[in-house]
Protein backbone atom coordinates (compact mmCIF):
# COMPACT_ATOMS: atom_id res chain seq x y z
CA UNK A 1 0.00 0.00 0.00
CA UNK A 2 2.74 2.45 0.98
CA UNK A 3 4.66 1.61 -2.16
CA UNK A 4 1.60 2.41 -4.26
CA UNK A 5 1.02 5.73 -2.48
CA UNK A 6 4.67 6.61 -2.98
CA UNK A 7 4.41 5.84 -6.68
CA UNK A 8 1.30 8.02 -6.99
CA UNK A 9 3.01 10.86 -5.13
CA UNK A 10 6.12 10.66 -7.30
CA UNK A 11 4.00 10.85 -10.44
CA UNK A 12 1.66 13.61 -9.22
CA UNK A 13 3.91 16.06 -7.40
CA UNK A 14 5.70 17.34 -10.53
CA UNK A 15 2.31 18.08 -12.10
CA UNK A 16 1.19 19.99 -9.02
CA UNK A 17 4.45 21.92 -8.92
CA UNK A 18 4.10 22.81 -12.60
CA UNK A 19 0.53 24.03 -12.13
CA UNK A 20 1.50 26.02 -9.03
CA UNK A 21 4.35 27.69 -10.91
CA UNK A 22 2.49 28.48 -14.14
CA UNK A 23 -1.14 28.85 -13.07
CA UNK A 24 -1.03 32.19 -11.20
CA UNK A 25 0.62 33.97 -14.14
CA UNK A 26 -2.25 32.96 -16.40
CA UNK A 27 -4.83 34.86 -14.34
CA UNK A 28 -4.10 38.33 -15.83
CA UNK A 29 -3.94 36.82 -19.32
CA UNK A 30 -7.34 35.19 -18.86
CA UNK A 31 -8.72 38.48 -17.53
CA UNK A 32 -7.47 40.17 -20.70
CA UNK A 33 -8.90 37.55 -23.06
CA UNK A 34 -12.27 37.60 -21.29
CA UNK A 35 -12.90 41.16 -22.52
CA UNK A 36 -14.97 41.64 -19.38
CA UNK A 37 -15.17 45.27 -18.28
CA UNK A 38 -16.04 44.55 -14.66
CA UNK A 39 -13.81 46.54 -12.31
CA UNK A 40 -12.34 43.43 -10.66
CA UNK A 41 -11.46 41.85 -13.99
CA UNK A 42 -10.13 45.13 -15.36
CA UNK A 43 -7.72 45.74 -12.49
CA UNK A 44 -6.30 42.21 -12.88
CA UNK A 45 -5.90 42.72 -16.65
CA UNK A 46 -3.48 45.58 -15.97
CA UNK A 47 -0.79 43.09 -14.96
CA UNK A 48 -0.39 41.02 -18.13
CA UNK A 49 3.17 42.27 -18.83
CA UNK A 50 4.61 41.52 -15.35
CA UNK A 51 2.79 38.19 -15.48
CA UNK A 52 4.53 37.36 -18.76
CA UNK A 53 7.92 38.02 -17.17
CA UNK A 54 6.94 35.93 -14.15
CA UNK A 55 5.85 33.12 -16.44
CA UNK A 56 9.26 33.13 -18.14
CA UNK A 57 10.87 32.56 -14.73
CA UNK A 58 8.34 29.82 -13.98
CA UNK A 59 9.15 28.03 -17.25
CA UNK A 60 12.82 28.00 -16.29
CA UNK A 61 11.94 26.40 -12.95
CA UNK A 62 9.70 23.81 -14.63
CA UNK A 63 12.65 22.86 -16.83
CA UNK A 64 14.45 21.64 -13.70
CA UNK A 65 11.72 19.01 -13.24
CA UNK A 66 13.05 17.32 -16.40
CA UNK A 67 9.58 16.24 -17.51
CA UNK A 68 9.09 17.00 -21.23
CA UNK A 69 5.26 16.82 -21.07
CA UNK A 70 5.23 19.36 -18.23
CA UNK A 71 7.65 21.55 -20.16
CA UNK A 72 5.16 21.60 -23.02
CA UNK A 73 2.42 22.65 -20.60
CA UNK A 74 4.66 25.42 -19.24
CA UNK A 75 5.52 26.67 -22.72
CA UNK A 76 1.84 26.68 -23.66
CA UNK A 77 1.16 28.82 -20.61
CA UNK A 78 3.93 31.20 -21.63
CA UNK A 79 2.48 31.51 -25.13
CA UNK A 80 -0.86 32.50 -23.60
CA UNK A 81 0.85 35.18 -21.52
CA UNK A 82 2.76 36.50 -24.53
CA UNK A 83 -0.43 36.63 -26.60
CA UNK A 84 -2.10 38.68 -23.85
CA UNK A 85 0.70 41.26 -23.92
CA UNK A 86 0.96 41.62 -27.71
CA UNK A 87 -2.04 43.98 -28.14
CA UNK A 88 -0.38 46.58 -25.90
CA UNK A 89 3.23 45.85 -26.88
CA UNK A 90 2.69 45.71 -30.65
CA UNK A 91 -0.49 47.53 -31.67
CA UNK A 92 -1.32 48.28 -35.31
CA UNK A 93 1.59 50.17 -36.89
CA UNK A 94 0.42 51.55 -40.22
CA UNK A 95 2.67 52.24 -43.21
CA UNK A 96 4.97 55.29 -43.02
CA UNK A 97 5.49 57.77 -45.82
CA UNK A 98 9.27 57.49 -46.24
CA UNK A 99 9.45 60.93 -47.85
CA UNK A 100 7.78 62.69 -44.90
CA UNK A 101 9.66 64.47 -42.08
CA UNK A 102 10.07 62.72 -38.72
CA UNK A 103 9.28 64.30 -35.34
CA UNK A 104 10.49 63.15 -31.93
CA UNK A 105 7.97 63.42 -29.10
CA UNK A 106 8.81 63.27 -25.39
CA UNK A 107 6.04 62.80 -22.83
CA UNK A 108 6.26 62.23 -19.10
CA UNK A 109 4.47 62.30 -15.78
CA UNK A 110 6.97 64.33 -13.76
CA UNK A 111 5.29 63.57 -10.39
CA UNK A 112 3.86 66.60 -8.61
CA UNK A 113 6.27 66.05 -5.70
CA UNK A 114 9.36 65.98 -7.93
CA UNK A 115 11.47 69.13 -7.62
CA UNK A 116 14.65 67.74 -9.23
CA UNK A 117 14.81 70.36 -11.97
CA UNK A 118 18.28 69.33 -13.15
CA UNK A 119 17.24 65.70 -13.65
CA UNK A 120 14.10 66.73 -15.52
CA UNK A 121 16.05 69.09 -17.77
CA UNK A 122 18.68 66.41 -18.46
CA UNK A 123 15.99 63.88 -19.40
CA UNK A 124 14.28 66.29 -21.80
CA UNK A 125 17.63 67.34 -23.27
CA UNK A 126 18.74 63.72 -23.80
CA UNK A 127 15.59 62.97 -25.84
CA UNK A 128 16.31 65.82 -28.31
CA UNK A 129 12.58 66.04 -28.87
CA UNK A 130 10.71 68.35 -31.20
CA UNK A 131 7.60 68.23 -29.00
CA UNK A 132 7.45 67.84 -25.22
CA UNK A 133 4.30 67.05 -23.24
CA UNK A 134 4.57 67.11 -19.45
CA UNK A 135 1.94 66.36 -16.83
CA UNK A 136 1.96 66.48 -13.04
CA UNK A 137 4.41 69.36 -13.23
CA UNK A 138 5.40 70.39 -9.70
CA UNK A 139 5.52 74.06 -8.65
CA UNK A 140 9.35 73.88 -8.68
CA UNK A 141 9.44 72.41 -12.20
CA UNK A 142 6.78 74.85 -13.39
CA UNK A 143 8.82 77.79 -12.13
CA UNK A 144 11.90 76.43 -13.95
CA UNK A 145 10.10 75.57 -17.19
CA UNK A 146 12.20 77.99 -19.26
CA UNK A 147 15.33 76.12 -18.11
CA UNK A 148 13.81 72.67 -18.60
CA UNK A 149 12.43 73.61 -22.02
CA UNK A 150 15.28 75.84 -23.19
CA UNK A 151 15.21 74.29 -26.68
CA UNK A 152 11.44 74.65 -27.00
CA UNK A 153 10.53 78.33 -27.30
CA UNK A 154 6.85 77.74 -28.01
CA UNK A 155 4.98 76.74 -24.86
CA UNK A 156 1.44 76.43 -23.55
CA UNK A 157 0.84 75.73 -19.87
CA UNK A 158 -2.04 75.36 -17.45
CA UNK A 159 -1.30 78.16 -15.00
CA UNK A 160 -3.73 76.66 -12.52
CA UNK A 161 -4.43 73.05 -11.65
CA UNK A 162 -7.50 71.86 -13.55
CA UNK A 163 -9.72 70.27 -12.42
CA UNK A 164 -9.54 71.15 -8.72
CA UNK A 165 -7.87 68.30 -6.85
CA UNK A 166 -5.69 67.25 -9.80
CA UNK A 167 -1.96 66.92 -9.18
CA UNK A 168 0.32 69.44 -10.85
CA UNK A 169 0.14 71.48 -14.04
CA UNK A 170 0.28 70.42 -17.70
CA UNK A 171 2.77 71.84 -20.21
CA UNK A 172 2.99 71.44 -23.98
CA UNK A 173 6.22 72.73 -25.55
CA UNK A 174 7.44 72.68 -29.13
CA UNK A 175 10.16 73.82 -31.49
CA UNK A 176 7.30 74.93 -33.73
CA UNK A 177 4.60 77.58 -33.21
CA UNK A 178 1.72 76.68 -30.92
CA UNK A 179 -1.75 78.15 -30.71
CA UNK A 180 -4.19 77.47 -27.86
CA UNK A 181 -7.36 75.45 -28.31
CA UNK A 182 -10.32 76.41 -26.15
CA UNK A 183 -11.27 73.69 -23.68
CA UNK A 184 -14.26 73.21 -21.40
CA UNK A 185 -13.75 73.18 -17.64
CA UNK A 186 -14.75 69.68 -16.63
CA UNK A 187 -13.41 66.64 -14.75
CA UNK A 188 -10.53 65.99 -17.17
CA UNK A 189 -6.99 67.19 -16.39
CA UNK A 190 -5.79 68.12 -19.88
CA UNK A 191 -4.27 70.82 -22.07
CA UNK A 192 -4.90 71.20 -25.81
CA UNK A 193 -2.81 73.13 -28.35
CA UNK A 194 -2.34 73.21 -32.12
CA UNK A 195 1.21 73.04 -33.50
CA UNK A 196 2.37 74.10 -36.97
CA UNK A 197 4.87 71.33 -37.71
CA UNK A 198 6.72 70.02 -40.79
CA UNK A 199 4.04 67.32 -40.87
CA UNK A 200 1.34 70.00 -41.06
CA UNK A 201 -1.09 71.15 -38.38
CA UNK A 202 -0.95 68.83 -35.38
CA UNK A 203 -3.36 68.88 -32.45
CA UNK A 204 -1.52 68.07 -29.23
CA UNK A 205 -3.28 67.02 -26.03
CA UNK A 206 -1.56 66.39 -22.72
CA UNK A 207 -3.85 64.39 -20.46
CA UNK A 208 -3.88 62.75 -17.04
CA UNK A 209 -6.64 60.30 -16.27
CA UNK A 210 -7.54 59.59 -12.67
CA UNK A 211 -6.40 56.43 -10.93
CA UNK A 212 -8.50 53.28 -11.44
CA UNK A 213 -10.88 51.64 -9.01
CA UNK A 214 -10.39 50.88 -6.08
CA UNK A 215 -8.26 54.05 -5.69
CA UNK A 216 -11.04 56.19 -7.20
CA UNK A 217 -14.72 55.63 -7.82
CA UNK A 218 -15.27 53.14 -10.61
CA UNK A 219 -16.82 55.58 -13.13
CA UNK A 220 -13.99 58.12 -12.88
CA UNK A 221 -11.82 56.86 -15.73
CA UNK A 222 -14.83 56.01 -17.89
CA UNK A 223 -16.20 59.55 -17.64
CA UNK A 224 -12.80 61.12 -18.31
CA UNK A 225 -12.22 58.93 -21.38
CA UNK A 226 -15.60 60.10 -22.70
CA UNK A 227 -14.63 63.73 -22.05
CA UNK A 228 -11.40 63.21 -24.01
CA UNK A 229 -13.38 61.83 -26.94
CA UNK A 230 -15.76 64.81 -26.76
CA UNK A 231 -12.84 67.26 -26.93
CA UNK A 232 -11.44 65.60 -30.04
CA UNK A 233 -14.77 65.36 -31.84
CA UNK A 234 -14.74 67.44 -34.98
CA UNK A 235 -10.94 67.78 -35.17
CA UNK A 236 -9.92 67.14 -38.79
CA UNK A 237 -6.16 67.76 -38.46
CA UNK A 238 -3.66 65.18 -37.23
CA UNK A 239 -3.90 64.34 -33.52
CA UNK A 240 -1.35 63.27 -30.92
CA UNK A 241 -2.51 62.63 -27.36
CA UNK A 242 0.04 61.86 -24.66
CA UNK A 243 0.13 61.48 -20.91
CA UNK A 244 -0.60 59.22 -17.97
CA UNK A 245 -3.73 57.17 -18.57
CA UNK A 246 -3.39 54.98 -15.48
CA UNK A 247 -4.30 51.94 -17.55
CA UNK A 248 -2.72 49.66 -20.11
CA UNK A 249 -3.95 50.33 -23.64
CA UNK A 250 -5.48 46.86 -24.03
CA UNK A 251 -7.72 46.98 -20.93
CA UNK A 252 -11.19 48.48 -20.54
CA UNK A 253 -10.31 52.20 -20.71
CA UNK A 254 -7.82 51.69 -23.51
CA UNK A 255 -10.45 49.86 -25.54
CA UNK A 256 -12.91 52.66 -24.82
CA UNK A 257 -10.48 55.33 -26.02
CA UNK A 258 -9.81 53.38 -29.23
CA UNK A 259 -13.52 52.94 -29.89
CA UNK A 260 -14.57 56.52 -29.12
CA UNK A 261 -11.65 58.46 -30.63
CA UNK A 262 -10.32 56.15 -33.34
CA UNK A 263 -6.78 56.77 -32.07
CA UNK A 264 -4.04 54.12 -31.99
CA UNK A 265 -1.45 53.87 -29.19
CA UNK A 266 2.28 53.41 -29.50
CA UNK A 267 3.56 50.11 -28.18
CA UNK A 268 3.77 50.16 -24.39
CA UNK A 269 6.36 47.57 -23.41
CA UNK A 270 8.73 47.94 -21.59
CA UNK A 271 6.47 49.51 -18.99
CA UNK A 272 6.54 53.01 -17.51
CA UNK A 273 5.53 52.50 -13.87
CA UNK A 274 6.88 52.20 -11.22
CA UNK A 275 10.50 53.31 -11.54
CA UNK A 276 11.38 51.27 -8.47
CA UNK A 277 11.36 48.32 -10.88
CA UNK A 278 13.23 47.86 -14.16
CA UNK A 279 11.00 49.01 -17.03
CA UNK A 280 10.72 45.45 -18.36
CA UNK A 281 8.97 44.51 -15.09
CA UNK A 282 6.69 47.55 -15.07
CA UNK A 283 3.21 48.33 -16.34
CA UNK A 284 2.72 50.50 -19.43
CA UNK A 285 0.28 53.17 -18.24
CA UNK A 286 1.89 56.23 -19.89
CA UNK A 287 0.95 56.40 -23.56
CA UNK A 288 1.06 58.34 -26.78
CA UNK A 289 -1.90 57.98 -29.15
CA UNK A 290 -2.02 59.01 -32.82
CA UNK A 291 -4.63 59.57 -35.48
CA UNK A 292 -4.66 57.28 -38.51
CA UNK A 293 -2.79 59.76 -40.73
CA UNK A 294 0.30 59.38 -38.52
CA UNK A 295 2.62 56.43 -37.80
CA UNK A 296 4.88 55.71 -34.85
CA UNK A 297 8.31 54.66 -36.14
CA UNK A 298 9.70 53.80 -32.71
CA UNK A 299 9.01 54.04 -29.00
CA UNK A 300 11.51 53.85 -26.16
CA UNK A 301 11.87 54.61 -22.48
CA UNK A 302 13.53 57.95 -21.74
CA UNK A 303 16.12 58.94 -19.17
CA UNK A 304 14.89 58.78 -15.58
CA UNK A 305 14.20 62.18 -14.03
CA UNK A 306 13.16 61.69 -10.41
CA UNK A 307 9.55 60.67 -11.02
CA UNK A 308 7.87 57.37 -10.23
CA UNK A 309 7.11 57.14 -13.98
CA UNK A 310 9.53 56.54 -16.83
CA UNK A 311 9.31 59.03 -19.74
CA UNK A 312 8.18 57.89 -23.19
CA UNK A 313 10.03 58.96 -26.35
CA UNK A 314 8.61 58.26 -29.79
CA UNK A 315 9.46 59.06 -33.40
CA UNK A 316 6.45 59.85 -35.51
CA UNK A 317 5.83 60.61 -39.18
CA UNK A 318 3.10 60.86 -41.76
CA UNK A 319 1.30 57.68 -42.80
CA UNK A 320 1.53 56.60 -46.41
CA UNK A 321 -1.57 57.76 -48.28
CA UNK A 322 -3.98 54.96 -49.00
CA UNK A 323 -4.69 54.44 -52.72
CA UNK A 324 -8.17 55.51 -53.71
CA UNK A 325 -10.50 52.75 -54.81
Amino acid sequence: MMARLKAIFLSVWPVLVCLALIGPWLIPALAHFSGNGHRWVDIIAQFTAPAMVGCVAAVVLVAFLKRPPLMLVALAGLLICVAAVLPQAEPRHGQPDRAAPVLTVYSANLNADNSDVEAIAASVRQARADIVILIEVSPAAFAARDLILADHPHQRASETVVPPGARGSVIIASRYPLSPVQMPRDQLSALHARAETPLGPLHLVGVHLTRPWPFQYQWGQIIQAELLADRLEGVTDSILVAGDFNTVSSARIGRQIKAQTGLTPAGAWPGTWPTELPSWLGIGIDHQWRSDDLVFLSRRIGKRMGSDHYPVVTRITRARPQPSR
